[in-house]
């Protein structure tokens, strides 16, 4: 990135232009799925270390939970590539792009640094990480190490309609596919594979394979910001097949289907 102007305090930071707090409004129910995934604008913020605009998102954040609305919008936009692997963001500016103090944005940010998302630069903001595809096929091998045996059990095990029952979260994954954006299918997709897993009656393992599964969804370095909406609608089709297969105790289309499933990046 290249050096920007001295300021006028003589920190090397460049003056930008002062911002009026914003009190965020109440978003209508309507636009929540439309805003996720919204064309960019203009961004602005302050001390921003010479770091590239970010798009300002057009969803507001509420007061109430803060954090967790900083967080939610802070994964969202490493899902989308809207925060590039390799760049430094400061918190100061990623505050201004939401219409909050730094203090919230910190908080979120250390998240996702246990997350393993980010990066602590000191004195200058978090680093997000840069993943090639030896991460993800490592990811993809470790989450079939996990899960494989636990499907190939519970397909032995669960009654039929246990997994009927999960027909209309694999047809809600058929729906964020069709709405082409990334971060609405990669919710969707998780919760299907929590709701699988969540019949094992093991918490720490739906939690192990969540965190990894959240994951594997991170743009690769060099690579497509997201997958194509064609991508999207073939993994959520895999949903679909893998009930079947469940229902009717076919063991060996499970055990290939949910190893098939992990290569695609699901």
């Amino acid at each position: 990135m290249k050096q920007g102007a001295q300021g006028s305090a003589g920190t090397g930071v460049p003056d930008l232009p002062a911002v009026a707090p914003r009190v965020p409004s109440q978003p209508r129910a309507e636009d929540v799925e439309r805003e996720r995934c919204a064309a960019p604008g203009a961004a602005r913020g302050e001390h921003t270390h010479s770091e590239q605009p970010l798009p300002r998102p057009r969803h507001v954040v509420q007061r109430s939970s803060v954090r967790g609305q900083i967080l939610d919008a802070l994964r969202t936009a490493l899902v989308t590539g809207e925060l590039r692997p390799g760049e430094v963001y400061s918190a100061p500016a990623l505050g201004d792009r939401f219409g909050v103090s730094a203090t919230p944005v910190r908080e979120a940010m250390q998240q996702l640094a246990l997350e393993g998302a980010v990066e602590v630069v000191p004195n200058r903001g978090f680093r997000v990480v840069e993943r090639g595809a030896r991460e993800l096929a490592e990811l993809a091998e470790v989450r079939a190490l996990i899960e494989v045996p636990v499907m190939l059990r519970l397909a032995r095990t669960v009654p039929a309609d246990r997994w009927t029952a999960l027909r209309p979260a694999a047809e809600a994954t058929v729906r964020a596919a069709s709405s082409g954006c990334p971060a609405t299918y990669a919710e969707s997709d998780r919760a299907f594979h929590r709701a699988m897993l969540s019949l094992s009656g093991n918490e720490q393992l739906v939690q192990v394979a969540d965190d990894l599964h959240r994951r594997a969804q991170w743009p690769l370095v060099g690579g497509p910001a997201s997958r194509r909406r064609a991508e999207l609608l073939a993994d959520a089709a895999e949903h679909a097949a893998l009930l079947d297969a469940l229902v009717a105790r076919d063991l060996d289309v499970v055990g290939a289907l949910v190893g098939e499933h992990f290569t695609g990046a699901a």
